[in-house]
């Protein structure tokens, strides 16, 4: 059996929502994952960061899930972003994606309250016993201000059947390798930085939730399943070739950047929601120029 065929392996879309005139652009959302059904991705991941969920009201959010249901026709696993720094929140809005079709959830470590080892196991915990959904985990402290630590992550996949996995987004290869030393081997670790995809599959990651594949889903998926099937010359490849592309994406905070490459490549309109901003327009010559490099744009 390919190793794709395991759930949760492969390449994972963090997807944008698309704006217009402030509302979200259903049309344009709806390309987009047509385009990454039919590029070979193996699930989206709706309003995560890169989908603005902190200024998406309840309401929106939830409508945003459905579209991604809507939209996904069961072809690629849908792993709602129903994170919160308020527990009950989380909790209402996992409950609302089960009962909306999505496959999966991914929860964020609660931001700006800082919670202990312990405030975050009780949380994850409690959010876990209130859905049937499997669970990722999502560790990104240069948002959240707190990591889930190795054994937290570690108690959490012992204690909750339905956490299976973790989006890694701490810029670190070492703590992979000390995660696959306590976690079950089916634990899923996926990479949250395209840059480090490769260096975190090398220690023990299977995939990556990707914001670079909202503009090359293909190649970013080609690259994923070369290393996972053994092809580490070809993946190594492509990772040189859109390094520029997976750095620049991050020239400003996510995603401001690659809202602004989809609208330079006509597939949105470019627009985010404040306390975001367009790009500066030094930045924006950087990133046009590095979509040229890699085939993306005409000069």
């Amino acid at each position: 059996m390919s190793l794709l065929k395991k759930s949760y392996y492969g390449t994972y879309t963090a997807l944008v929502t698309p704006f217009k005139e402030g509302r979200v652009d259903e049309a344009a959302f709806a390309n987009l994952i047509r385009l990454q059904i039919k590029a070979g991705v193996e699930g989206i991941v709706p309003v995560g960061t890169t989908g603005e969920s902190p200024t998406l009201d309840y309401e929106e959010h939830l409508k945003v899930i459905e579209l991604a249901v809507k939209y996904a026709k069961g072809k690629v696993h849908v792993v709602a972003g129903t994170g919160a720094n308020s527990t009950k929140e989380a909790v209402y809005l996992t409950r609302e994606a089960e009962k909306l079709g999505a496959n999966a959830s991914l929860q964020v470590a609660p931001y700006y309250n800082k919670p202990t080892q312990e405030g975050l196991y009780q949380h994850f915990r409690q959010v876990a016993e209130a859905t049937r959904l499997p669970i990722i985990l999502y560790s990104i402290p240069g948002r959240c201000g707190v990591e889930i630590g190795v054994e937290t992550v570690a108690r959490l996949a012992k204690d909750c059947a339905n956490i299976i996995g973790l989006k890694e987004a701490g810029g670190n290869a070492d703590r992979v390798s000390q995660l696959r030393m306590v976690v079950p081997e089916k634990f899923v670790i996926l990479s949250g930085d395209d840059s480090l995809t490769l260096p975190f599959m090398a220690v023990g990651a299977v995939g990556v939730v990707s914001v670079a594949s909202n503009l090359i889903p293909k190649q970013v998926a080609q690259m994923v399943r070369a290393h996972l099937e053994g092809d580490l010359l070809k993946a190594q490849l492509l990772h040189q070739k859109y390094y520029p592309l997976f750095k620049d994406l991050f020239i400003e905070t996510n995603p401001v950047p690659v809202k602004a490459a989809l609208a330079m490549m006509g597939l949105i309109e470019e627009e985010v929601r404040l306390p975001l901003v367009g790009m500066n327009a030094k930045n924006r010559e950087v990133l046009r120029q590095t979509l040229v490099r890699c085939g993306l744009l005409a000069q």
